[in-house]
């Protein structure tokens, strides 16, 4: 048993000396961080990001219990957006600034600038409450926000991240669509260190505990917390429970025996694409379509063995849809673009990628990377 798994399994109970700075290789399955990156801790960041991302997923598990239709609006995008997005990039980023008050920078998906207008006084109040409420059940912080304080908390979101320093990067509901149909969403929080990512914990409240494939198990418990730390492996734990286990991706060498995953929206991927992708891979099972990050979890504990995202041409993929993600799935699995080319979270709020995402084992990558390319030509050559 390592010294670092001690420190992300037992961090408030293990009280150990602080690492010598040495040099570390991440391992060729990790796309998220450099070959070589000074070896340090980010014990207190990890503890930190998982108490606010579970803080957050009981704020949004309670607000999707009674959905009302006065908690949704739209946004500019006409993508939904509720209460509980906003109540949650406000604890978290509330929580951060608590922990990390001489260095806090984020990069999150919402603003407050819809909730400052007129007639958003009732929607202000209600997100208010929800934070305020969210707080005391925790104890840890003696202290009532105003409106103002959870507006300006939800503000500290403009970062633009970059190559310099470090950085939160948030979604605080990914899967906001999954969230009002009552499926799969995701509380997805990851830091940057000048550009690397360097942890990543996802809450997924409506996940299963037992694998989704496994239809015969008896435990119906949902609701999961993954989280990894650069070197230190991928773990999984209940969302209301300590209980720790350490995961792995899948370490199947046959297409044919692999499932893979996909977005559930159709306007979020290419379904067609996928499936062409598929049918030259030989996989015999139907694809299981998942909204949010909640499918690099699944991923991240053997679920399935390929996760493919590819939008349709024009889209930018934005670093909190994958961040977090991507950091949990790397403990075996690798995370590319569509080229090959390993995801670079260094250059703002956007990656640059050549047409999707793909993710799966290193024994699959290579054969998962051939299909994509000839099905990228095959459709579009001409008839």
């Amino acid at each position: 048993m390592s010294i670092n798994w001690l420190r992300v399994v037992f961090p408030s109970i293990i009280k150990l000396p602080p690492p010598l700075p040495l040099r570390y290789s991440s391992p060729s399955s990790c796309s998220c961080f450099s070959s070589v990156v000074v070896a340090m801790s980010y014990d207190k960041e990890l503890t930190a990001a998982k108490k606010a991302a579970s803080l957050a997923a009981r704020l949004c598990q309670k607000v999707q219990k009674s959905l009302l239709q006065s908690d949704v609006q739209s946004k500019n995008d006409r993508s939904p957006v509720t209460v509980a997005d906003y109540g949650s990039q406000a604890l978290v980023s509330f929580v951060l600034q608590q922990e990390f008050p001489a260095e806090f920078s984020l990069v999150a998906e919402e603003d407050s600038k819809d909730l400052r207008k007129d007639g958003a006084q009732e929607l202000v109040d209600r997100i208010t409450k929800l934070v305020n409420d969210s707080l005391a059940s925790d104890e840890s912080y003696s202290v009532t926000l105003s409106t103002e304080d959870v507006l300006k908390a939800i503000d500290s979101g403009k970062s633009e991240g970059g190559s310099q320093g470090r950085h939160w990067v948030l979604d605080p509901i990914d899967g906001t669509k999954g969230f009002l149909r009552g499926g799969q969403y995701a509380i997805a929080l990851a830091l940057l260190d000048r550009g690397k990512v360097v942890l990543g914990v996802l809450a997924c409240p409506n996940l299963p505990l037992t694998p989704i494939n496994d239809q015969h198990s008896p435990n119906n418990e949902v609701g999961c917390l993954f989280f990894a730390e650069v070197g230190g492996g991928s773990y999984m734990q209940p969302l209301d429970s300590s209980s720790t286990v350490k995961v792995q991706v899948s370490g199947i060498e046959n297409p044919e025996e692999a499932s893979f995953f996909e977005s559930y929206e159709a306007a979020h991927s290419m379904h067609d694409l996928s499936s062409l992708i598929a049918q030259k891979l030989g996989v015999k099972a139907p694809p299981v379509r998942i909204d949010s990050q909640v499918k690099y979890g699944a991923l991240s504990r053997g679920d399935g063995a390929i996760y493919m995202r590819l939008p349709h041409k024009g889209y930018r993929e934005k670093i909190w849809d994958h961040a977090a993600g991507c950091i949990v799935v790397t403990a075996g699995g690798v995370v590319m673009d569509a080229a090959g080319n390993p995801l670079d979270f260094s250059k703002g709020k956007f990656l640059d990628l050549d047409t999707g995402i793909i993710v799966t084992n290193q024994k699959l990558m290579p054969i998962l990377i051939k299909a994509v390319r000839e099905s990228l030509e095959e459709k579009a050559s001409p008839l």
